[in-house]
């Protein structure tokens, strides 16, 4: 579902590109805008109370920590504040690459949680086989939003 949320809210600012937006005249700053609105997905996961049945709630999320992480509660708070805050900067021109590479270092970060949910069985979790493709999938979005990855038209020799 979040991949989806990327790749649709990316292709949707970049044909509002294609219309004339002439901020979202590139597909690099589509990606930076398509990932904030991601992020604001799933940060938003990370605040949210276990009444809530329809996402993923805060206890889903701390019980995907692994038990040698200490502050399980806290660090989920944390990565929840941090995917707003890169959000917020992949809409800023000046922050966005700064962000992005952030994000990325973010997402790196975050893989052993998804690695110990899905071994773990942890009942919110995606399959490892689902779960490895998508965060690689998050990194390199990042990396080419920060513009460590060029496209061929870009590359310059």
């Amino acid at each position: 579902m979040i991949v989806l949320v990327l790749l649709l809210a990316t292709a949707g600012v970049r044909g509002l590109g294609a219309l004339g937006v002439r901020r979202f005249a590139d597909w690099r700053t589509a990606a930076a805008h398509g990932m904030a609105v991601m992020l604001l997905f799933t940060a938003s996961a990370h605040f949210v109370p276990a009444t809530v049945t329809v996402m993923p709630t805060h206890d889903d999320l701390v019980a995907m920590v692994p038990p040698f992480v200490p502050y399980a509660d806290g660090v989920v708070y944390l990565t929840g504040v941090l995917e707003l805050m890169g959000a917020a900067g992949l809409v800023l021109t000046a922050t966005r690459r700064a962000a992005a590479a952030g994000l990325a270092l973010l997402f790196v970060s975050l893989l052993p949680a998804n690695i110990y949910a899905a071994i773990a069985d942890v009942s919110t979790a995606s399959p490892l086989w689902q779960r490895i493709p998508e965060q690689l999938l998050y990194i390199a979005a990042a990396l080419y939003v920060a513009g460590r990855i060029e496209t061929k038209k870009e590359v310059h020799v």
